[in-house]
Parts: C-alpha cells; sequence; structure tokens
C-alpha cells in the first residue's frame, strides 16, 4: 500500500516525499549508505501536535542532516543553561581580557569546534521556554509544557493522571538499556530541571522531594523526583551523579553534614543517601573534594557536593572543598571510560541561568567560562574518532550587548568611546548626560527605582525585591564601579527575576555524527542526533521494532518497554 505524499516540515526538511513504512531491519543491520526522507504528516499546530508526531518530525531533521552516518562510542552533552548568544560572545570577551588580550579575538574552547547550528527552543505552549520543557525535548526528542518533566504534551502542568501513557523515554535511560554507562553532572541540584529530565518522569518540576508534592498529587500516584533517581526502573540508575541538592536526600530530622544548622525536608522517613548506599554497596558517596579523591575508581558514585545548589564559580573558592565544574567532567569521564563499552554523559552548568536571573552578569559569564574550562577538559579526555560532543543552551535570557565601546573595552564597564572615532577615551553618554554600560539586561531586580529592600540607584548582588517605585532617571554611573561582582546591571522592567529570552540559542558539535549540526532545527532534534549518531543507541531502539527500513528509529518509544529485564 502507498502512503500518500506527505508535505515534510518546512523548518526541518528540504523536500517532500512518500514512504512506504517497512519492517524494522535486524538490529545489527549497517546503516544503508543513503537514507531516505521521512515523511512527516502535515497537522493544524499546535492542535494537531502529539509525542509522536515531535519524536517523528525530529528523526526526520537529523536522518535529512546525515546524522546516521555517525559511529559515536561516547556521548557527552554539555548545557550552559540560559546561555543565549549574547551570553557566549561577552563571557568570548571576559575571559580574553582576564588572560590580558582585548577580548574580542578570544575564543572559548567549543567555538573552535567545527558544526554548528541555532536551536529553536519554545515549549509546545510558550513562545519563551523554560528549562524542564526544553531539557525534556533535549532528552526525549518530544518537545513538551513548561514546568513538566519526562512527560508529553498531552496533560497540563501538575495533572497526575495518565502519567504511564503519557511517559517519555530518556537518552540516559535508552544508554542503559543499550549497555552503556551513563552519568550526569550539575551545579544546580541534582533534583533540578535539566538534570531531572534525563532520569524523572513529574508533572511539576518544583516536585523535588515529598514534602513538595501536594497531598492529592501523592494519592493519584505522583513521586517526588529525588526519589525517582533512587526508584530507576532501568538498572541500578546512572553510573556517576554529581551535583547538588542534598536537603532532597535526607530526612527533616538528619542534619546536613555541612551545615550544622540545616536539615533535610524529606518527611516519608526516608533517607535516599542510605538507600542509595545500600544499593550499590561497592559504590560510593561522597560530598566534598576529599572524599571524591578517595573514591577514586569506584563506580557507581553519587556525589552530593552542597546542600542546595552549588556555589557559583565567583563564590565558589571560599568553599574548598566544592569541586569545579571541570574536575567533576574529568571525574566523570575517567569512571565512565572504566564502567562499560560506551557511555552518555549530562554535563549542566546550571547556574549561568541563576546569575541572570539575578541580574549579575558578572557570575553568569564566570560560570559560562567555568562551562568552558569543562569542555576543554572533555576534549582532552577524549578521541574525536569516538565520542560526540554537543554544546548548547536551554534557552536564552534578556541579557543585551548594545552600545559602541572600543576595542578593548572593559565588558563589564561602562561605554567608552564613540562611532566613528574608537580614540575617544571618554564615557559616552546617553541624552540626560550620564555615562551608561554595555551591558544590561530587558527586565529584572537590576531595575534602578526604590524597591522594598534597596534605596533608588544602582543595585546589587543579591537584590530580592517585591515592590518597586518608579526610578526618577538613571543614576550617575561616573563614580561607580560597574565591574564589581556583586553589580547588578540596569533593567528596563522592574522584576522580582529577570525572564529567560524566547531567541534561538547555538549547538556546536565535534565528532562522529557532529556534521548533523547545521542550519536552524527545532530543538528536540538533538536527541535523534545524538541517538542516531551512535550505533548501539539506534539498533537498541531497531531491536523493539522502532526503526523504518532504513534503520531509522521513527516512532516514540515507551519507557516501560525498555525497563530494566525486558528485552
Amino acid at each position: 500500500m502507498r502512503i500518500p505524499t506527505l508535505c515534510c516540515l518546512s523548518l526541518l526538511l528540504c523536500a517532500c516525499a512518500a514512504q512506504v513504512r517497512d519492517p524494522a531491519p535486524a538490529a545489527d543491520a549497517a546503516t544503508p549508505a543513503t537514507v531516505a526522507p521521512i515523511d512527516v504528516p502535515r497537522i493544524a499546530r499546535p492542535g494537531g501536535e502529539t509525542a509522536q508526531w515531535w519524536f517523528r518530525s525530529g528523526a526526520a531533521a537529523a536522518a535529512e542532516r546525515g546524522a546516521m552516518a555517525g559511529r559515536a562510542k561516547n556521548v557527552i552533552l554539555f548545557v550552559g543553561d540560559g546561555m543565549s548568544l549574547t551570553t557566549v560572545a561577552a563571557a568570548r570577551i571576559l575571559a580574553g581580557q582576564q588572560a590580558g588580550g582585548s577580548g574580542e579575538e578570544h575564543r572559548l574552547g567549543w567555538e573552535d569546534f567545527p558544526h554548528t547550528a541555532l536551536s529553536r527552543t519554545y515549549n509546545t505552549d510558550m513562545q519563551t521556554p523554560d528549562s524542564a520543557g526544553t531539557m525534556t525535548a533535549m532528552a526525549s526528542g518530544v518537545k513538551t509544557r513548561a514546568g513538566v518533566i519526562g512527560l508529553g504534551q498531552a496533560r497540563p502542568r501538575g495533572d497526575c493522571t495518565g502519567i504511564e501513557d503519557n511517559a517519555l523515554l530518556t537518552v540516559l535511560e535508552l544508554a542503559e538499556s543499550a549497555g552503556l554507562a551513563t552519568g550526569i553532572v550539575t551545579t544546580t541540584r541534582i533534583t533540578h530541571a535539566t538534570p531531572a529530565a534525563t532520569y524523572a518522569r513529574s508533572p511539576d518540576r518544583d516536585w523535588e522531594s515529598d514534602g513538595l508534592v501536594p497531598a492529592a498529587a501523592r494519592a493519584a500516584g505522583c513521586v517526588d523526583i529525588a526519589r525517582q533517581l533512587l526508584d530507576s526502573r532501568f538498572g541500578r540508575g546512572p553510573d556517576v551523579v554529581f551535583g547538588g541538592g542534598r536537603k532532597h536526600f535526607m530526612t527533616v530530622d538528619q542534619a546536613d553534614p555541612e551545615h550544622a544548622d540545616k536539615r533535610g525536608l524529606r518527611r516519608d522517613g526516608r533517607d535516599l543517601v542510605a538507600e542509595w548506599r545500600a544499593k550499590h554497596p561497592g559504590g560510593a558517596y561522597v560530598w566534598n573534594r576529599d572524599q571524591l579523591a578517595a573514591a577514586r575508581g569506584r563506580t557507581p558514585v553519587l556525589g552530593l557536593f552542597e546542600y542546595d545548589h552549588m556555589h557559583f564559580e565567583h563564590d565558589r573558592p571560599r568553599d574548598p572543598g566544592e569541586p569545579s565544574l571541570a574536575e567533576l567532567t574529568r571525574e566523570a569521564i575517567g569512571r565512565l571510560r572504566s564502567a562499560g563499552d560506551g557511555y552518555v554523559l549530562l554535563v549542566e552548568a546550571g547556574r549561568i541561568d541563576h546569575a541572570h536571573h539575578f541580574g549579575n552578569a558578572h557570575r553568569a559569564l564566570t560560570d559560562t567560562i567555568a562551562l568552558a574550562e569543562a569542555v576543554d577538559a572533555a576534549v582532552e579526555l577524549t578521541s574525536e574518532d569516538d565520542t560526540l560532543v554537543l554544546v548548547t543552551a536551554d534557552h536564552a535570557h534578556t541579557l543585551t550587548f548594545a552600545g559602541y565601546p572600543a576595542r578593548g573595552n572593559a565588558i563589564l564597564g561602562k561605554v567608552r568611546g564613540t562611532l566613528g572615532d574608537a580614540d575617544d577615551a571618554s564615557y559616552a553618554k546617553d541624552l540626560t548626560g550620564l555615562p551608561y554600560t554595555t551591558l544590561g539586561y530587558a527586565n529584572g531586580p537590576g531595575y534602578t527605582g526604590a524597591s522594598d529592600t534597596q534605596p533608588a540607584g544602582p543595585k546589587h548582588y543579591r537584590h530580592k525585591a517585591h515592590r518597586a517605585s518608579p526610578s526618577p532617571g538613571r543614576p550617575d554611573l561616573s563614580t561607580v564601579d560597574t565591574t564589581d561582582p556583586d553589580y547588578l546591571q540596569e533593567s528596563v522592567l522592574p522584576l522580582v527575576d529577570e525572564t529567560h529570552g524566547g531567541d534561538d540559542v547555538g549547538i556546536w558539535a565535534r565528532g562522529p555524527g557532529a556534521a548533523a549540526v547545521r542550519g536552524n532545527v527545532e530543538q528536540h532534534a538533538i536527541f535523534h542526533v545524538m541517538v542516531q549518531a551512535t550505533p548501539k543507541l539506534r539498533r537498541r531502539l531497531c531491536a523493539a521494532g522502532l526503526c523504518n527500513s532504513d534503520g531509522v528509529p521513527v516512532d516514540l518509544p515507551r519507557p516501560q518497554d525498555f525497563a530494566a529485564g525486558t528485552p
């Protein structure tokens, strides 16, 4: 029977084609030299969108770009949470200036990767997205709603009905099912939206421990995110877990080992750290750098290095027990290389996003530089011949880079120079005669009107305000040190927190299959590039009967079909 010709996605595919879907090939079948275009049905959007439609459209985009030619053994996905293109440009300049150069010519490590693309980040219900929906897209190959983790868009946020039918399989779970080692590294709580999207399914990203799950949701069967890390249906769970968030693993009766005045948040009496240790008698639980070093060579490993989120890179030196993101990346790769025949690793610089929300460009940029150091570490430890490395962001922010500063002007400073006269060393002035900075925010806590916590004028980290008065005018920054790490760049609109941005973000790639990273893609196609470029991953899906005649995984997998013990 011939399937009628259907128009392919105009944003993802370059042609329309018809194709009869044949039975899936054997799991060890060789990839054909060419892959036929994959039909993606025309639908009325957004009403016609389904998880299967998203999955197939992402598969089509990756295959059309040649991802099936990849022969990756390992995959590392780096996510700079909130790392907009403006953030990358400003961090590049700051890193170059810290190294003694003018900055503009500097390159962050991933900027030397040979393949690049732009990623569209919207959620199925939001123009400007959140991290739960965006990371779910990258982790599962399916776009979904804001605030929802590991579930399709069929149910609204907070709805606990139909969890099993709406659940999405993640790339880490697929990898474990295929016999690969897996790992998660983050500077946020390990239960935060981005890392959680690799192992959990929750209708609400905020349900990180049981006390945060409403009683009605618990009664309906919803389980908190921390518990899901322990109660994995996919064997023993991730081999490496590094991040923060001890509070969601300890009971309310337990004191934190580092901060004696703090207690856990769990109300169900479950000590999840103790449970993890019992489940992994040969593994290691660590919460500081010395313990991590002492446990070298032991896998699996659970490292929870802070009660809450880990420190911003700027503040981390005040806590000598907390490893850097680059250190954790090295530790993770070392363990994963010896834990199995190939691996999939997520590394998230999660606090770039938080610094932007706080309106503090300095911390956002220094955390971006820390991510670059982690990427450099990964490049040193891996081969371009067998490891696909992707660097991207989940969404953007409202950071702006404007004015006409002269070459080499301090990126965190005030604008010096005028258009057409780069030798002018004086401050540029607005129409009221006041200097201004190169970087600013469209909204957030840097608004200069008086608030309920700081007076009118420049604001400083951390500004927690819930009320603001209209600004009488811009402050005079002539004597203000805007390069101070605690200075908050001015914002146009006063908000409690600065918001995400809806603009596209970058993808940079190297290694097997990286050539498929080009053009402008929907964010969920990143999953399909990783899977199609890694033979073990795609063969596992084909063995479940989810591939077309070319061996391209095109049908949505169900997590329950890949749980431990399933064929």
